[in-house]
């Protein structure tokens, strides 16, 4: 059975590049096929490598997605891997690397837990992000970590609204509609709690909201969340994972629901520092204050 792997890379870090062609030898080497995106390849320069066009089709049939960079190379790739349900594997190459699964330190027993197969796939909840105005949709898309309809210039003014019921008015910078992964990324930075990824929910986070009740909301995954700009008010922007962006007038209404497919990530087995408890991965990648820990005292 031929087995294919995808590596896509940051190209603008000469690090990177060098990681890239490391995985990409020992996987050849290993007997398997592996596939470069064709706006990647002339940096990596790998003869062993397959170039394919960086569309849909570029993840169809492949074993999994290896993704070196930081967390915004691996949102990047979802939007690839997402069609074909293909696990991603993020290799932390920027600095918190939340969504990563080993560090550059770990590259080489990363790539021989995937030549031997030594990996399990978790998925991971999405947001699908329809946006209209006067009935007419003007923008209809997804996000892993959160949909933000935010300010253009001016303070937007803005309800909000769960399942079908107005909550609050706000004026605000914006209002974050994230997902338990998109817990630690934006939301997070605007005060939004943070979520174990095994959590199934929706979080509505206001930015900077003035107002009474303004505060971090956790909601069913089965609940509607809706942000509507107020007529006569400045227009806003919608942000998808930061990555895409689009415009929107007075008087839109954006609805966020659970998306109806989610992105596949790969955890590897006996790697340092991978695979380990939500706990752990928060403690190391904030640098939180353990020290005293003494844990359970055992009879």
């Amino acid at each position: 059975m031929n087995r294919t792997v995808l590596v896509t890379v940051h190209t603008g870090r000469e690090a990177a590049v060098d990681s890239a062609r490391l995985v990409i030898s020992r996987l050849v080497d290993a007997g398997l096929t592996v596939r470069v995106l064709d706006l990647e390849a002339p940096e990596l320069a790998c003869p062993g490598a397959k170039v394919v066009p960086g569309d849909a089709d570029a993840a169809k049939g492949a074993e999994v997605m290896i993704v070196l960079g930081g967390d915004g190379s691996l949102l990047r790739s979802a939007e690839l891997a997402r069609p074909t349900r293909t696990p991603l594997l993020g290799v932390n190459l920027g600095h918190v690397g939340f969504l990563a699964e080993a560090e550059v330190a770990d590259l080489a027993a990363a790539v021989d837990s995937v030549v031997a197969g030594r990996y399990d796939v978790e998925e991971r909840m999405t947001i699908d992000v329809l946006a209209r105005q006067n009935g007419q949709v003007i923008a209809d898309t997804w996000a892993l970590n959160e949909a933000t309809v935010e300010k253009r210039d001016r303070m937007l003014e803005v309800v909000a609204e769960i399942d079908g019921r107005p909550l609050s008015r706000w004026g605000c910078d914006g209002v974050i509609c994230a997902t338990p992964t998109g817990s630690t990324a934006y939301a997070f930075s605007a005060g939004g709690p943070v979520v174990w990824p095994e959590v199934e929910a929706l979080l509505m986070v206001p930015i900077s909201a003035h107002a009474l009740f303004a505060r971090p909301l956790v909601v069913s995954p089965r609940s509607t969340l809706a942000v509507e700009i107020l007529p006569d008010t400045p227009g806003g922007v919608l942000w998808c994972d930061g990555r895409r962006r689009f415009d929107l007038p007075s008087g839109t209404r954006v609805e966020v629901r659970r998306g109806s497919d989610p992105v596949r990530l790969a955890r590897l087995h006996g790697v340092e520092s991978t695979g380990a408890p939500f706990t752990d991965r928060l403690v190391a990648k904030f640098e939180l204050p353990v020290q005293g820990w003494r844990g359970r005292v055992r009879p």
